[in-house]
């Protein structure tokens, strides 16, 4: 089983690109939102450290946001709670998938939760920078305070894009899309 990683800048298109190669896909966005809803430990430990914030369960992501957005130290606390439950998810996904011929990584935390592996194959996503910021501003909870601070915490694009074996231009087009993985696919295969 070869792990294809998808990476790149938040709204970028990343979980587009992902679902477009054809095969399983952990997206630990998705993942994230399930915990809140399903996951009673999730919410006895987050209202644990967040005793203020996060009060009833399921967990609302609106809470969430509100949560971050009160302490700089909030999102730490989050991560530290949440991510190793990811990674957990993540490591079921693989088991499940191990016969597989590839497996797509949507994780947008990949490089710095240092997920990545020698032999990982990963992709970049590139967007216009205005193109995601119109595409981000459609999201239902937009909120722009979120996302700087999501990037401070993610590593810079030009790393992540000299790491990356490949690089998706997006244009948000699905043939331009389809043609690009077509060509990584042959390459790895």
């Amino acid at each position: 089983m070869k792990r294809i990683a998808i990476i790149g800048d938040i709204g970028s298109g990343k979980s587009h690109v992902a679902k477009n190669f054809g095969y399983p896909v952990f997206n630990a966005d998705d993942e994230v939102g399930k915990l809140y809803k399903k996951n009673k430990n999730i919410f006895i430990n987050l209202n644990k450290a967040l005793t203020k914030h996060i009060t009833k369960f399921p967990i609302n992501k609106q809470e969430i946001t509100k949560t971050i957005l009160a302490s700089r130290n909030n999102l730490r606390k989050i991560i530290k709670i949440v991510h190793p439950e990811v990674r957990k998810k993540m490591n079921i996904f693989l088991n499940k998938n191990k016969k597989r011929k590839f497996v797509i990584l949507d994780i947008p935390l990949f490089l710095e939760n240092r997920l990545n592996k020698k032999k990982d194959v990963l992709v970049f996503v590139q967007s216009n920078r205005a193109e995601i910021f119109k595409r981000l501003k459609k999201r239902k909870n937009f909120n722009l305070k979120i996302i700087n601070k999501f990037r401070k915490i993610q590593l810079p694009l030009d790393y992540k894009k000299k790491k990356s074996k490949f690089i998706i231009k997006n244009n948000f087009t699905n043939k331009f899309i389809k043609k690009q993985i077509k060509y990584i696919l042959k390459e790895i295969y």
